[in-house]
């Protein structure tokens, strides 16, 4: 399989995460957006979202969103519940992921470390970005206060979606030691067997 990705996304290291978990094998290709990579027209033909990651399988079909790519690469192991209502926690998880947490945590760690988006960077976008982020992060410990883990009692695709960006979090401004649980999470997460952390590429790369 081949793995269109850019190295410092958190969505994108999401999908290796669990490659790595599982031991699959694949091909890496950096695709930037810093560079405008993502909108030459030769990717834009393979994904015109122009956007990564994006996985092709070995037949060539396509898969692209960081959340599908979980999906489909999780089923049939422990990553994706078995149990109908866990499943559904599992979803529930990561539309939130993608709704009210990465347009906040990430998109505010992205202002205020990419020179390309520092001109973005105003006071009222930095300002939204840290409430909704950390209303975010007060969801989650409020649910991991209870919980080991978001969706049943096991490590999961959720929280492989949740880690991504949160333990990056304080790269954006955010305090992660204001959410104890959270941070007690993130060390579960980090102990869970074959946990690579965001600078693994794999071994494949071109």
């Amino acid at each position: 399989m081949i793995l269109y990705d850019m190295a410092d996304s958190g969505n994108c290291y999401k999908p290796r995460l669990l490659m790595a978990k599982l031991g699959i094998p694949f091909t890496r290709v950096e695709v930037s957006s810093h560079t405008g990579e993502t909108r030459k027209p030769n990717y834009v033909a393979k994904n015109p979202n122009a956007m990564v990651p994006m996985l092709e399988l070995d037949d060539g079909r396509r898969i692209a969103e960081s959340n599908a790519i979980l999906l489909y690469l999780a089923e049939g192991t422990r990553f994706l519940p078995t149990d109908k209502y866990e499943r559904a926690l599992a979803y529930q998880w990561l539309f939130f992921e993608q709704y009210s947490h990465e347009p906040y945590i990430a998109v505010r760690k992205a202002l205020l470390t990419f020179p390309e988006r520092a001109k973005d960077a105003t006071p009222e976008r930095l300002a939204q970005t840290l409430e909704r982020g950390n209303k975010a992060l007060g969801v989650m410990n409020q649910h991991l206060e209870r919980n080991e883990f978001f969706a049943g009692d096991a490590y999961s695709v959720a929280d492989i979606a949740l880690y991504a960006y949160t333990h990056t979090a304080g790269m954006g401004g955010f305090q992660l030691d204001a959410y104890p649980a959270v941070a007690a999470w993130l060390k579960r997460v980090e102990a869970d067997k074959g946990h690579v952390p965001i600078e693994w590429v794999g071994s494949s790369v071109r």
